[in-house]
């Protein structure tokens, strides 16, 4: 790889991108991990403890400042953006359990829609010129089982912003390939994670039923996925829907 390559992983405080902040910075990689959460500045604190490169950006994605002063900040500190991460995700869960249709909310649909897919369209919007000026780039969004089939549980709105992540995805994937910057998708199936500790444990079991491989998946089994994509090993693929789940879907 080539030196000073910089990733920007929305979501970083825990979880996927964190976990994925984790593995990026020690491929090499400088990474800045944006999280609303306060908690961001410590975990990138402790990477750079292990002699490792990060920074931390503490922003909301549905506050308009913060994708401006994200893409400041890679401008005026970096000069360049290598590899953008799409990663931060909101769910809508009545105690776990899917709400019905008719029950969501105008708010609780434009909250999803501006977490789960406008912050990813304006974050692309924003860091691409960076990585048409280098010719080389990776676009990394995180989309879920839920955008490849219906998943209990997981209600319409996070349904409908996910299969549009992937959507958004290939078409950055067209934009993208002439010049030296792709686009994938990486569905993750069952994860460990904060937002999936929302899930009552019944629901949990019978899902670990329904997948081949016995176990729920780990943010560092994401991570991976993410390592690879946003490597040089990787050119050949764009447009593509990398499904992480343990066989719980197969395409």
């Amino acid at each position: 790889m080539q030196p000073n390559r910089v990733a920007v992983i929305t979501g970083a405080a825990s979880g996927i991108g964190l976990a994925s902040a984790e593995r990026l910075a020690a491929d090499g990689f400088i990474v800045l991990l944006l999280d609303r959460s306060e908690q961001v500045t410590e975990r990138a604190a402790a990477l750079r403890e292990r002699g490792l490169q990060a920074a931390s950006l503490v922003g909301d994605l549905i506050d308009p400042a913060t994708i401006p002063m994200t893409a400041q900040v890679l401008r005026d500190r970096y000069g360049r953006c290598d590899v953008l991460m799409n990663n931060a995700g909101v769910a809508s869960r009545v105690f776990g359990k899917e709400p019905s249709f008719l029950n969501v909310t105008q708010d609780e649909w434009e909250f999803v829609v501006a977490v789960n897919m406008t912050a990813p369209f304006l974050l692309s919007q924003a860091v691409f010129p960076l990585m048409q000026a280098n010719k080389w780039g990776r676009i990394i969004n995180v989309a879920s089982r839920a955008g490849r089939t219906l998943v209990r549980g997981a209600g319409v709105p996070y349904h409908a912003t996910k299969a549009g992540v992937i959507g958004l995805t290939r078409a950055l994937a067209g934009q993208g390939g002439r010049h030296g910057i792709t686009a994938n998708t990486i569905a993750p199936g069952r994860v460990v994670t904060p937002l999936s500790s929302q899930t009552p444990d019944d629901m949990v079991q019978e899902a670990l039923k329904q997948i081949p491989v016995r176990r729920l998946g780990v943010p560092q089994d994401i991570a991976s996925a993410v390592s690879f994509l946003a490597s040089e090993e990787s050119s050949f693929i764009t447009g593509a829907v990398l499904d992480v789940n343990g066989g719980g879907f197969m395409a």
